[in-house]
């Protein structure tokens, strides 16, 4: 597949536009920078599509993807959709007036129908075992049932977020579970978020770097470091500056950063310079 971006609406073979009434306006200038990836928890495209036109509904999202990789494009990239809700990470808050809204088609948490088998979503349809996954959640608590998103839409998935950061200033991927922790468990363990952002902002892998720092202690060797949201100098700082001698877990590496934790349990990027590994 291959997309292109023509006056904040996206071209391709398998897209398609409608659009939603529900929006805020045109983004301010430098915005979106940030795209957040959620699943509709809905049975398909359609009822989605039904819900964002639906004036009453007050919720929309730029992009719905179906279960075949197939695209409809619902709000202009530039302009603000009601997807991400009540959210905040770091410093930001209000996700909705700096990011783009991918919905991917999917039944989201299912439970196990230990009476008809099989595994049931909130609105009765019964998915197969090999239709589901389980897993535990990046937010915490135990293993649940999730439903397993299709190989294309993973594949279109990754290819739009390609696209959309070479066409805007695309810094940070974020699963709406990370901007609404407590309130939100989307797109959930069935998908691959971290793979997602490490081949879309080319970072390393485990597999790729055998002697990689991830999961090794280091020290901040500069007299304060800044520690961003995203692997780029705009990237949102998301606290005070780390100062010299701060102990921190490195979590992920790529392109001259790392992604670390503190020991106060703040994570974001550095400059993998300033870290010196014990």
């Amino acid at each position: 597949m291959s997309y292109t971006v023509s006056n904040h609406k996206l071209q391709g073979s398998n897209v398609d536009h409608q659009s939603s009434p529900n929006t805020g306006g045109t983004m301010a200038s430098g915005m979106p920078d940030t795209i957040i990836i959620h699943y509709t928890a809905g049975p398909s495209a359609k009822s989605a599509i039904r819900t964002f036109k639906d004036d009453d509904a007050n919720v929309s999202a730029h992009i719905v993807m179906d279960f075949d990789g197939s695209i409809t494009q619902m709000v202009d990239f530039n302009v603000v959709a009601w997807h991400a809700g009540k959210s905040k990470l770091g410093s930001r808050s209000g996700f909705n007036k700096y990011s783009i809204g991918i919905e991917i088609v999917n039944a989201g948490l299912l439970e196990k129908d230990d009476e008809e088998g099989g595994y049931e979503a909130w609105w009765g349809k019964n998915y197969k075992e090999s239709e589901v996954v389980k897993a535990i959640h990046r937010n915490g608590g135990g293993a649940r049932y999730w439903h397993k998103f299709t190989d294309e839409q993973i594949a279109a998935t990754k290819e739009l977020c390609r696209v959309l950061k070479d066409t805007y200033n695309i810094t940070a991927i974020h699963g709406h579970e990370e901007v609404s922790p407590g309130r939100k468990v989307d797109p959930g363990p069935a998908f691959p978020l971290d793979e997602l952002r490490q081949e879309v902002f080319g970072l390393k892998t485990k597999e790729e770097e055998s002697d990689s720092p991830v999961g090794k202690e280091g020290k901040v060797s500069a007299s304060s470091l800044n520690i961003r949201s995203a692997p780029s100098t705009s990237g949102e700082k998301l606290a005070d500056p780390l100062p010299n001698g701060t102990n921190v877990e490195v979590l992920e590496e790529g392109d001259g950063w790392y992604k670390v934790k503190t020991t106060v349990e703040i994570e974001g990027w550095v400059s993998a310079k300033y870290i010196k590994m014990d």
